[in-house]
């Protein structure tokens, strides 16, 4: 289920905060920033985003509050200055997600991620089991969202060329990605029009 690109990407001030470092699956490049909701921020950077990034390389490191997860992410920001890169430009502009990407800072980054386990700190890493679960604790909503967002010439339509049919496509294709059984989850009508997109 698709996030507000637009306000996926602020982060209220107060509770448990994520810094994040989501690496491209196709080259040595990453995203770092912190998020409360690491999910939605991968759904707004972009709306494939499983194809995007690697979820087996990626982690996450929790924080009781944000504003030491941004202190961190700033101070590794600095210490990664002459790894900056250019965003790839399928990364959705209105997410403001053009910030912090970094080329070749892999190793730089694992180091950092040991340290603040050593500190303490909680580390996911790899990001693929967090990210399972959280998308598994969405499963009681694709249900009802699926029929929402499908109707009877949606269904009947073998492509997912519209808009709607696409977010849907992207969504279940997400919980595919993460080896998550989407058949006890979706009306057998849906579940019918995702398997005939696939075959």
């Amino acid at each position: 289920m698709p996030v507000d690109p637009i306000h996926a990407g602020r982060v209220p001030s107060r509770g448990r905060c994520f810094l994040y470092v989501f690496p491209c699956g196709w080259e040595d490049l990453l995203k770092l920033g912190i998020s409360r909701d690491p999910l939605d921020r991968l759904q707004a950077l972009h709306p494939r985003w499983f194809d995007l990034f690697d979820p087996g390389r990626g982690f996450l490191v929790e924080f009781d509050r944000v504003r030491d997860a941004r202190d961190r992410e700033l101070e590794l920001g600095h210490r990664l200055a002459a790894h900056r890169a250019v965003a790839p430009l399928t990364v959705r502009v209105a997410a403001g997600g053009h910030t912090e990407w970094f080329r070749g800072a892999s190793p730089a980054l694992d180091e950092a991620m040991q340290a603040l386990a050593a500190q303490g700190h909680v580390v996911h890493a790899p990001l693929r089991p967090w990210l399972r679960a959280a998308l598994q604790a969405r499963c009681a909503l694709l249900y009802a969202w699926t029929q929402a967002m499908l109707d009877a010439d949606d269904l009947a339509a073998r492509d997912a060329a519209s808009p709607r049919r696409q977010a849907v496509r992207d969504a279940l294709d997400a919980f595919a990605a993460l080896e998550i059984d989407l058949a006890p989850l979706l009306p057998d009508a849906v579940l019918a029009w995702y398997r005939g997109l696939r075959d």
